[in-house]
């Protein structure tokens, strides 16, 4: 769903006065009340999603019959991602307005690891037996370069293309498509382009306001197609180093550029909206505006029953297809998992009940009902063997066999500033500010600034 600081978001400290306003909101401080715990969590855009926020409510009931004088205080934080994660940090570096629990996206938890603002939570897991039903792949996202965990997983996530049959109907292009190609993603939106007009063909998330949107489903998912697939395109593991831009860099902001400059894609003004999202899965995908969607797995959270943009068809009316790497070289489909974390502040002021509360989210029952809820995928392994989860949704397996082939961003502290240099590189091409040249060199200046020079070219 998906899909986030020391990163430089210059221009989103200008937000500070939104941002104390929400501080207010917080009231004095997490420790204020020691029988009171309070749960700060990223509140949707749109006011008919309230899936998170009926989720925790259901949760806090739970948890306040079953600790009769304890109390649960629902703290959200309504805001874009890129301006959450400012908001969110903000209220970390004091006692007086951190919550005791927030809600992390695992791309920043190193980030706020390094910056102190988490709490290790070994001794917590040690003593809590449904720690091993978590998969390692989720349990390593929230670990530290410390190797100590600072969040307990609650789903993670995995990103293809979705697309309209009734457009694609229209486009006389075929109701089972899997592209085999990158150039067969951009044929299928050019032929969309020619036989539907009035239809968006290709919606790819770009530049600095959509955020980690435009890193994740956007560049990354282009990016890790490149290649034989052997090593990470991003970060050298053995060197521990970045690397530039290369080859496959490039290529990918060729999309990008191809996607604007051919008009395959929104226009410009409205792809630069840090709330596009919204609308793309709020208006476009239902109405049949949209013909294919580089998105994530989370989507239908938005149309299940009760979230205000209740859309019962979809799985009849939309296809899904697994992006492809770019010349279809093995393994032949690409995807990206992240996933969000609950996290207790380094200064909270009720840590262990913060603890008894996230227990009580990932019992096995809740866990099922969040992941089904917000179109998650499973992290707990008994879940993901329950038959019921499996059948719960449509979409699920499909998104779930995905994880075979998919790929975990570089989550160390630099990443959400590389995030950002990723992000102003595909704005300079979609908007045409910048060639693909320039707007790799461009990169590679950012990157050796955000990774104190620590990069290595291949």
């Amino acid at each position: 769903m998906p899909v986030r600081p020391t990163v430089r978001f210059t221009a989103l400290f200008t937000l500070t006065a939104l941002a104390s306003a929400s501080l207010a909101a917080c009231g004095s401080g997490s420790g204020s009340d020691p029988d009171t715990v309070k749960v700060s969590f990223k509140q949707s855009t749109d006011n008919s999603i309230k899936v998170m926020d009926t989720y925790l409510a259901g949760v806090k009931k739970q948890f306040e019959k079953a600790n009769p004088g304890k109390k649960v205080e629902l703290v959200p934080i309504k805001a874009p991602d890129a301006e959450y994660y400012t908001k969110l940090q903000q209220m970390l570096r004091s006692p007086k307005t951190a919550p005791d629990l927030v809600y992390e996206d695992t791309f920043l938890i190193n980030s706020d690891i390094t910056s102190g603002y988490l709490k290790p939570l070994d001794d917590y897991l040690a003593d809590w037996k449904d720690w091993g039903r978590f998969i390692d792949t989720a349990k390593a996202a929230a670990k530290g370069e410390d190797g100590r965990t600072y969040g307990v997983p609650d789903g993670t996530d995995t990103r293809g293309l979705w697309f309209s049959k009734d457009v694609f109907a229209k486009a006389g292009l075929p109701a089972d498509w899997q592209p085999k190609t990158w150039d067969e993603v951009l044929d299928a939106a050019r032929t969309i382009k020619e036989k539907v007009p009035g239809v968006t063909p290709l919606n790819v998330y770009t530049g600095k306001p959509a955020g980690e949107m435009a890193t994740m489903q956007g560049f990354e998912m282009l990016l890790y197609g490149t290649g034989d697939g052997s090593s990470d395109p991003l970060y050298d593991k053995n060197g521990k180093k970045w690397i530039t831009a290369g080859q496959g860099f490039e290529d990918s902001l060729v999309f990008v550029e191809s996607v604007y400059k051919e008009k395959l894609g929104p226009e410009v003004s409205d792809a630069l909206d840090p709330n596009f999202s919204t609308k793309v899965r709020g208006e476009l995908l239902p109405q049949g505006k949209l013909g294919i969607a580089l998105d994530g797995s989370w989507l239908p959270q938005d149309w299940l029953e009760g979230s205000g943009h209740e859309w019962p068809e979809w799985s009849k009316e939309l296809g899904l297809a697994a992006m492809p790497t770019q010349h279809g070289q093995a393994p032949g489909r690409v995807s990206m998992s992240g996933g969000w974390t609950w996290s207790i502040p380094d200064k909270a002021g009720n840590p262990d009940l913060a603890f008894e509360f996230i227990k009580t989210m990932q019992t096995k029952a809740n866990a099922q009902k969040w992941y089904v809820a917000n179109s998650g995928i499973a992290v707990r392994e008994d879940v993901a063997k329950d038959p019921a989860y499996v059948a719960a949704q449509p979409g699920i397996k499909f998104f779930t066999d995905l994880v075979a082939d998919t790929h975990y961003r570089p989550a160390y502290p630099a990443y959400p500033k590389v995030s950002v240099a990723i992000q102003e590189a595909m704005e300079g091409v979609t908007t045409g500010d910048k060639s693909v040249e320039e707007a790799a060199r461009d990169y590679d200046e950012a990157l050796k600034e955000a990774t104190d020079n620590q990069v290595v070219s291949k």
